[in-house]
């Protein structure tokens, strides 16, 4: 079993990082004021709420309310223990981390998410031995050879080979899998006896990793032709995989996507691996025939950019055609075209060319949408024939109408003049006839025209108010964060033995900051955010701390505040309570208690209105 990751390791891997370089890794952020903002990534959301503090090293979402340091983001996004972010944290900075302190084979995994993992894990470094080295993987080896992939390409990308004869069942049940959990997995076919077989045979095996590289499915390739098979085989949803969500090769691309701030959306698996082995490195692929909305939304949280390359064939061209306007009605990311030449496919023209050849074009072929779409349409058509060609140039031209760069309106109508030699002045005649009469046809991925703003327009920041607070609580709220960030504060509070906070969480809070300052020399935010080590008082803690900071010498509003929650706060609990015996006395018709408690009340309300006057 692994050993407690000590504090001080914790704290070194947590200081040599800046929050905003993991989290800009799957969020888009933009500077607006002091903080950073982006789209959040645990909600649909369609104007930036997600903050970034960089001087506090925490982030918050102001809609859905999460929060926390760099590694609460970590274990929230991937759904991963606190140790693992940890490890992950430090992986990515380059950090050693002992060996005693990360989770070995033979260390117990309690959730059932964990234990997935753990299997998918296992069953992907079974079909990549099998395949690299039995000589039942001899032929798949050779077949992925023949297409390209050297032994490096394969290792990293965690191919296998899934055999006829059934691997996993029975190197699963020497290792005692508890039997429900091997059902749940995806990984087996039960039979009408509730009997399992392996899912997967005589197939190459393609790993499906999540967004921060752990093996959660597979996707299995005949090896030779079956009429009654289907060529590619996915496994099926489950707890840790969801096709919907789950972009192939995200992991690596990621950092790519980026550098490059683009990404390109390839049809197939093996185009994106051939893509990775000549040097393009940003390409991912969708886990059926078209993204889907939350595979939209996870891109454009890191990217503004995305270009489609698909086949080169009709149905590729159709795809891509697809592909744009699914696209351009769901997200505002810039969208463009990268076509193979010869109408190839990208894994079919590295093969025939080179690496060189193959980067080439994806650094200069690519297309905008209304490029695309004037391609697209000649598709079909004899343009040498008079009808064709005037059928084609009044399509074309609705297109154009709709462009609202000039300098690009310009270039297509030269393109059409060079294409067809007709004069230009007409296409300019007819243009004008057609925004005037009829409406400009939208193009996939074109977005519609909107009037330039003279600055830039500023990120809108949306604040969550914290909901049912009274002037009690907004004074302890206060009170603590000045403590946190003031140690002046800190000391002129705590000099009062006397004093304590009204409602459980802020006393909880900072019961725990006394305990964490015995071993720290102040408290930041970012490290008591691990200490505190509780979803619900993290919440609380964030919602304090991202308040307007207070820089003043003095400390009247400390000293308000203070007063508020040691000698108003008693009161208003009194009046509280007189308040709900006197609805008592009045349903047991109990006049003395009820004249009784009216005197109380009145004294107490005058001890109320004499310090609000003090």
């Amino acid at each position: 079993m692994a050993m407690r990751i000590p504090e001080d390791v914790i704290e070194n891997v947590r200081s040599s990082v800046n929050i905003a370089d993991v989290v800009g890794q799957y969020v888009q952020l933009k500077k607006s004021g002091k903080n950073l903002f982006g789209l959040c990534p645990f909600h649909e959301e369609k104007t930036p709420s997600f903050s970034v503090n960089e001087e506090k090293q925490i982030f918050h979402c102001f809609s859905c309310g999460r929060g926390g340091n760099v590694f609460k983001f970590l274990m929230e996004l991937n759904n991963i223990s606190f140790p693992e972010a940890v490890l992950q944290v430090a992986d990515d900075a380059n950090i050693t981390i002992a060996d005693e302190y990360k989770q070995t084979e033979s260390s117990p995994v309690n959730s059932e998410f964990g234990q997935l993992i753990g299997l998918y894990e296992d069953a992907a470094k079974l079909y990549h031995h099998v395949l690299m080295n039995t000589q039942v993987g001899e032929e798949a080896l050779d077949y992925l050879h023949k297409r390209g992939l050297d032994d490096d390409t394969i290792n990293t990308f965690d191919i296998g080979f899934a055999p006829a004869e059934g691997l996993l069942k029975p190197f699963f049940e020497e290792r005692q899998v508890d039997y429900q959990t091997l059902r749940s997995s995806g990984l087996f076919i039960e039979n009408q006896d509730g009997q399992l077989r392996d899912r997967f045979s005589n197939r190459v095996m393609f790993t499906i990793r999540n967004a921060s590289g752990k093996v959660i499915a597979f996707s299995g390739r005949l090896l030779h032709k079956d009429p009654d098979a289907p060529k590619y085989l996915n496994s099926p949803e489950t707890k840790i995989f969801h096709k919907s969500d789950t972009l192939f090769n995200f992991d690596l691309a990621r950092r790519e996507i980026r550098k490059a701030d683009a990404v390109i959306l390839f049809e197939g698996f093996m185009d994106v691996i051939a893509a990775y082995s000549a040097g393009v490195k940003n390409g991912i692929a969708s886990m059926g025939t078209s993204l889907t909305t939350d595979q939209i939304g996870i891109l454009q949280r890191v990217t503004n950019t995305l270009y489609v390359s698909y086949d080169g064939d009709d149905a590729g061209q159709n795809a891509t055609h697809r592909a744009l306007s699914l696209i351009s009605g769901q997200s505002n990311m810039d969208l463009g075209v990268v076509q193979m030449p010869e109408g190839l496919d990208p894994d079919e023209y590295l093969r025939k060319y080179d690496a060189e050849h193959f980067r080439a074009v994806y650094e200069g072929a690519k297309e905008t949408p209304v490029g695309f779409a004037l391609r697209y349409l000649a598709r079909g058509r004899n343009l040498d024939n008079q009808s064709d060609q005037l059928t084609y140039l009044n399509e074309v031209l609705k297109i154009v109408a709709g462009v609202h760069s000039p300098v690009e309106q310009d270039l297509y109508l030269n393109q059409l003049v060079d294409r067809f030699g007709v004069d230009k002045a007409s296409l300019k005649e007819q243009l004008a006839d057609i925004r005037q009469t009829q409406t400009p046809t939208v193009v996939p991925g074109e977005q519609p025209a909107t009037p330039l703003p003279s600055t830039p327009t500023p990120v809108k920041q949306i604040v969550r108010e914290p909901t049912h607070l009274d002037r009690i609580e907004r004074a302890e709220r206060l009170l603590l964060h000045r403590m946190l960030i003031d140690q002046s504060v800190w000391l002129h509070v705590t000099a009062n033995q006397d004093f304590h906070f009204v409602h459980d969480q802020y006393q909880t809070l900072f019961l725990m900051a006394q305990g964490f300052k015995q071993t720290h020399a102040d408290v930041q935010i970012a490290a008591f955010l691990d200490y505190v080590n509780d979803d619900e008082l993290q919440h609380t803690l964030i919602d304090i701390t991202e308040q307007p900071s207070v820089d003043r010498e003095d400390m009247t509003d400390v000293n308000d505040c203070m007063h508020i929650i040691m000698n108003q706060a008693p009161i208003e609990e009194q009046i509280r309570q007189k308040n709900i015996a006197m609805i008592e006395a009045k349903r047991l018709n109990n006049h003395d208690l009820q004249n009784q408690l009216t005197l109380e009340l009145v004294n107490l309300y005058k001890q109320k209105q004499a310090m609000k006057n003090a």
